[in-house]
């Protein structure tokens, strides 16, 4: 997945983009509105983490002009405004949540981990792969009962084939989930990935659809 932060205080800016980078997701992370909208420009994002409170505006501002234009991308507000009016402010402008601050990172896991699984149009928390489980709430999987160890960067690859259930998932697609726009890529990189996934919850999972990409079989 590749997140849009958007946060002016460093301390904590660092602290959730090496964060959320431990559990595999590309992350961008920005101190300004401006250098958010240059973000957007080029880049598609499946989650933004916003601080209402800016050096050039407030994020509400930000979220009110992404969905006006029709911009559903999951948004978690972040900010240490704790009234219940702000909260009422932010969810009726179209947030999808809301953390006030200071908040575990544990949480905040846990909140990115609902919205996105809201946002793909997955309500279950568990998913069959034919012997092998997936529990997205935990970011882990078992086969006949025993874990099934995963890292952090084959479970983001494994949720971008699971964002598109009866779809293909271009190459091109999966490394913006996992790298952020200053990143470089290996050739390879992701075709590694699916190999390592594919030894864990089996070959025919993971179809190669040659020149478009990758699709996931769930059935059988």
């Amino acid at each position: 997945m590749r997140v849009l932060l958007i946060e002016d205080d460093a301390l904590l800016g660092a602290a959730v983009r090496d964060h959320v980078l431990a559990e595999g997701h590309a992350v961008d992370w920005v101190m300004r509105l401006a250098e958010a909208e240059d973000c957007r420009a080029v880049a598609t994002y499946n989650l933004l983490l916003l601080d209402l409170m800016l050096p050039d505006g407030r994020g509400l501002d930000l979220l009110k002009r992404m969905r006006s234009s029709g911009d559903a991308t999951p948004v978690i507000i972040l900010t240490a405004r704790d009234q219940l009016s702000d909260r009422i402010t932010g969810l009726n402008a179209g947030a999808d949540d809301y953390l006030v601050k200071p908040f575990e990172l544990a949480e905040l896991s846990a909140r990115i981990g609902s919205v996105t699984r809201r946002a793909n149009g997955q309500p279950a928390t568990v998913i069959p792969l034919g012997d092998v489980l997936i529990h997205l709430a935990e970011r882990s999987a078992t086969r006949d009962g025993r874990p099934l160890p995963i890292t952090a960067r084959e479970w983001a690859v494994l949720e971008a084939l699971l964002s598109r259930p009866a779809g293909i998932v271009s190459k091109s697609d999966i490394e913006e989930r996992l790298y952020a726009l200053d990143a470089e890529v290996e050739s390879n990189t992701i075709e590694v990935y699916i190999a390592r996934l594919r030894k864990k919850i089996g070959h025919d999972r993971i179809l190669t659809e040659r020149g478009l990409g990758y699709r996931l079989v769930r059935e059988g």
